[in-house]
């Protein structure tokens, strides 16, 4: 297949997919939460993780305030919750409520925690840069949620246990397929 070149970034998907996340955080005395494809593990020792966000998101005013935010991922048959999180807005009023997304209580937080995200993350602000049209907010992970039994015996995820939701890009979604998953040995020199 002949690549084309192209002068032009366009609608900036081809680093799709990405996993699905909801980010969520707990300030002005409300729940919040927002999709969010563009986030990254940054450190394992502390545990960093981060999350660009744009500016024009409610989200963005918010987590500076209650300096901690959660990342919540979303398996493939829960992402209409990642669909409404990211159609709307909390400053239009309470999305989580109109949506009936079901929360659990945060370990060391006030994050609300999504009941059906098979794995979520607390994560404490220690850092803020603005990176071009988005504001990077880096987090130190203080708490880890993960549903029961959905790791392999190496810590790996099953997939055949949870499918997660990836986001290709404009509004669509997908999963992969369990039977692709093989394990490759690094090879040495």
């Amino acid at each position: 297949m002949a690549k084309v070149l192209s002068r032009d970034v366009g609608e900036f998907y081809q680093h799709y997919p990405r996993l699905a996340t909801i980010v969520t955080c707990q300030a002005r005395g409300k729940d919040n939460a927002m999709a969010c494809a563009w986030h990254t593990a940054l450190s394992r020792t502390p545990p960093l993780f981060g999350v660009a966000i744009s500016p024009k998101r409610f989200t963005c005013e918010l987590i500076p305030e209650a300096r901690e935010f959660g990342v919540n991922f979303i398996p493939f048959d829960e992402a209409a919750i990642s669909a409404a999180m990211g159609g709307s807005s909390g400053r239009d009023g309470d999305k989580m409520g109109h949506f009936r997304i079901a929360r659990e209580k945060p370990a060391k937080t006030q994050v609300p925690i999504l009941e059906e995200a098979y794995a979520a993350y607390e994560c404490k602000l220690v850092d803020r840069m603005t990176c071009g049209d988005h504001e990077w907010f880096v987090g130190e992970i203080v708490a880890v949620h993960l549903k029961e039994g959905l790791l392999n015996d190496k810590g790996v995820l099953d997939l055949k246990k949870v499918l997660p939701a990836l986001y290709l890009g404009a509004d669509f979604y997908a999963t992969v397929a369990p039977e692709t998953v093989k394990y490759l040995e690094r090879p040495r020199l």
